[in-house]
């Protein structure tokens, strides 16, 4: 039996699983069963030695086409509400035991809906279907922290928790700024003071090599960790950086002439920041929602 009839019989095997996350990820059976058929078309272009794992593989390729689609959709300001949830609920059984007990249907989609959409894709295969965060980090394109973040404000959200988006962004921008403003003074005291003592700095491979054709600024490493050092790779920078929302968390961008170059993605827990990435690669940039 050759390797593209395996493939075939496993994405059969696994069409009532993908069925399932793509519909808990859009609350639409029509465009679940467009990421569905999207991610068979992924598979049969796929190269022989690409996928190890089938049923990882087409879980990680069905809830990518299904963050685009609700990328997409939030552009065209569309927030479908399901009405097929029990249809589909019925049709896999044991797919709808997994999702939070009972809790399948309009008045789950209709919170559902009101997430970003990293937020939702990051909650949703962590909460319903169990996925870790290291897996569900390329899928949203952050760090396993950055997207543990995700689905922590969106499972606060879902539970209906008193903080309402809009004071946490409001306080997650008050630390930005004061980021900002002591990384533009260079007040290294400052920096500190809104970093947690074991802060880690992660750039990209585009980010370092930015990094190095500017000899005047500190050289960046992959991962710096540290509130010492963090602090003294920003101290003094990001004077042209701007405030942005990033996925639905307030971040920094470089973004000379509109265009963003570098991304300053921020983790903050219990008031400091915890994790820092930055995101020069231009194919990831594109992936992230932006709003300056």
């Amino acid at each position: 039996m050759n390797e593209k009839k395996v493939w075939a019989e496993g994405f059969e095997a696994s069409r009532p699983h993908l069925r399932s996350v793509a519909y808990r990820l859009l609350g639409s059976k029509a465009e679940a069963e467009d990421a569905v058929q999207e991610t068979w078309l992924r598979l049969a272009r796929a190269e022989p030695d690409a996928i190890e794992n089938l049923r990882g593989w087409l879980t990680t390729v069905v809830a990518r086409v299904c963050l685009d689609m609700l990328r997409a959709r939030k552009t065209r300001r569309e927030e479908p509400i399901g009405t097929d949830a029990e249809t589909v609920a019925s049709e896999d059984h044991a797919e709808h035991e997994a999702v939070l007990g009972d809790a399948v249907g309009v008045a789950m989609l209709i919170v559902l809906d009101k997430l970003a959409p990293a937020e939702r894709v990051a909650f949703v295969l962590h909460d319903v279907f169990n996925l870790s965060f290291e897996d569900i980090a390329p899928i949203v394109r952050r760090s396993a922290a950055a997207t543990r973040q995700l689905a922590s404000r969106a499972r606060r959200r879902v539970q209906g928790a008193p903080v309402t988006p809009e004071a946490d962004r409001a306080r997650q921008r008050e630390i930005v700024g004061a980021f900002l403003a002591a990384s533009r003074g260079g007040d290294f005291s400052a920096l500190i003071a809104v970093l947690d003592p074991d802060v880690v700095l992660r750039a990209d491979a585009a980010a370092l090599a930015a990094s190095a054709g500017r000899p005047e600024s500190p050289a960046l490493a992959p991962e710096v960790r540290g509130g010492d050092a963090v602090a003294n790779v920003f101290k003094g920078r990001a004077a042209a950086a701007r405030l942005a929302v990033i996925d639905g968390d307030v971040g920094l961008v470089f973004a000379p002439g509109g265009k963003p170059f570098v991304v300053f993605d921020f983790v903050i827990e219990e008031g400091r920041i915890v994790e820092i990435g930055l995101i020069a690669d231009q194919q990831s940039i594109a992936a992230l929602d932006l709003e300056f």
